[in-house]
């Protein structure tokens, strides 16, 4: 464990030397903010308004409160992965330095480099993507706050499983790859899609069918929703004391993914925590597999 942790540190401390890569893995929460602010929340907006019962009248409060929330939530559920496979670039970097042929003479075993890889990046990840989360809070706020106490704990949650989630995804897809390009190239394909694929940029029922089908499978759609859940249920309880009709908010809540279907039963926030649990473990267990694989390819 004791080497563990000083290869961890080693790893983070590169991470944080590197200051380019350090502000651009920071930076990039804000600009996603701000771009969803400019082009996505008229969007969102119209399409919640449109919802409404005519003639029906609901606070701007509650309507900024909930297109912010949405925003948001998509925003984390994007940036809780894809942030990890920037800051997951220590694991490529010794391979391409050639760093690595002095690890693998060392008498560390591979499981704890590899271990160490993975904590790295945990860490380093979340403490990005918690800047992201307190520059939503704080957008929130300006717009309509309604979320309580026990709310900010249950995100700050998520966003611990998703970093988690994204690191263990990412130290499996970078572990073959030897040189920066390929690492550049793998982040850049992974940051420009995994938006759509886990509906944070366009809710799920826009798609097909038979793509929603698909998708149900991925632990990503429920990542997503869990986030929807927690960001939405305040604005969703004020709707309703408002006087807006249970169907319609219960229509919304269909629209935004906030209640995904497993082979034709609506997922429970319980259930999509489960999944997102046990994909993390099956993750981990293939990372260690694929740690253990080399160690023994080596010797």
């Amino acid at each position: 464990m004791k080497t563990t942790l000083i290869l961890m540190h080693r790893h983070q401390k590169l991470f944080f030397k590197d200051k380019g890569m350090f502000f651009s893995s920071l930076i990039t929460p804000v600009i996603l903010i701000v771009l969803y602010m400019t082009f996505l929340d008229r969007i969102y907006h119209n399409t919640f308004v449109s919802y409404m019962p005519k003639n029906f009248s609901l606070s701007s409060s509650i309507i900024n409160a909930t297109v912010a929330s949405q925003l948001i939530s998509s925003l984390l559920a994007v940036t809780c992965v894809t942030v990890t496979f920037s800051v997951n670039m220590t694991m490529v970097q010794d391979y391409a330095l050639g760093i690595r042929k002095d690890f693998d003479i060392a008498p560390v075993k591979k499981s704890v480099l590899y271990l160490s890889y993975l904590f790295a990046t945990i860490l380093n990840s979340l403490i990005v993507n918690m800047v992201a989360l307190i520059l939503g809070l704080f957008y929130i706020a300006t717009r309509g706050w309604y979320l309580q106490a026990v709310d900010i704990v249950w995100l700050i949650g998520d966003v611990v499983l998703l970093v988690v989630f994204g690191a263990v995804l990412s130290g499996i897809i970078c572990f073959p790859l030897r040189t920066q390009g390929a690492r550049n190239a793998v982040g850049t394909i992974v940051s420009a899609g995994y938006g759509f694929f886990c509906g944070a940029y366009m809710p799920l029922h826009y798609f097909g069918t038979h793509l929603q089908n698909v998708m149900s499978f991925f632990p990503s759609t429920y990542a997503t929703s869990l986030l929807k859940n927690h960001f939405l249920s305040r604005p969703f309880h004020q709707m309703q004391e408002a006087g807006v009709p249970k169907a319609v908010i219960k229509e919304i809540a269909i629209s935004l993914d906030c209640k995904p279907k497993l082979l034709g039963h609506v997922v429970s926030v319980e259930m999509m925590i489960l999944l997102l649990l046990m994909a993390t473990i099956i993750l981990l267990v293939l990372y260690l597999f694929l740690s253990q694989y080399r160690s023994k390819k080596l010797s």
